[in-house]
């Protein structure tokens, strides 16, 4: 990663630090190259405080760290993206983000879920994996799966457990999103059917 920290007369770079499950913008800070190898040690984002001038963990007052799942560079090679966990409000002011916003849409993770775990699972099986198995059984099994599984959630949708309900849910989704992926369909796709529907 060749950072170009000259292009900036105190050699701080800008760092976008977005939810790694929402992709909501939760704030923007500065790092030079000391913060961005901390950040990289440590897994928590670091910046350097402009008003402190100093290294400055995110959290390290509060413990609402940001624990760093990806970092990317732009295409001029002066501006980081950093993909994070929050671990409570990022804003001093206790909001959710730094721009007074909610935090609360976590929708993308199943893109996540499918092209980065599912699809693995898929491309490079593992013995021990049961989404593998899922997929060496083939289509029939796993469409079944999901008819069962729908099943359970009307069942559940039906008594007053909440908790069972939502994880008869998940299981409901994850088996769908491995339908999906059986059938070289991508979570998108279906999305876009929905989308052209309320235009």
């Amino acid at each position: 990663m060749e950072i170009d920290y000259n292009k900036f007369p105190d050699h701080l770079v800008p760092a976008i630090i977005q939810d790694a499950s929402s992709l909501k913008v939760l704030m923007l800070g500065y790092m030079n190259s000391e913060a961005l190898e901390k950040t990289r040690e440590t897994g928590k984002v670091t910046f350097f405080s402009r008003s402190k001038q100093r290294l400055w963990t995110k959290g390290e007052t509060s413990d609402n760290f940001l624990y760093v799942k990806e970092i990317q560079l732009d295409c001029d090679n002066d501006t980081l993206l950093i993909k994070a966990i929050p671990a409570g409000p990022v804003c001093h002011t206790g909001a959710a983000t730094c721009f007074n916003e909610k935090n609360d849409g976590k929708a993308s993770f199943l893109n996540y879920l499918q092209k980065d775990v599912i699809r693995k699972r898929k491309n490079a099986p593992n013995e021990t994996s049961y989404t593998s198995s899922l997929f060496k059984k083939g289509i029939n099994k796993i469409a079944q799966k999901v008819g069962e599984e729908a099943v359970e959630v009307v069942i559940e949708a039906k008594d007053q457990n909440d908790d069972l309900f939502k994880n008869e849910s998940a299981d409901l989704l994850f088996h769908f999103l491995v339908l999906l992926e059986q059938k070289n369909i991508d979570l998108d796709e279906v999305i876009d059917v929905l989308s052209s529907r309320h235009h």
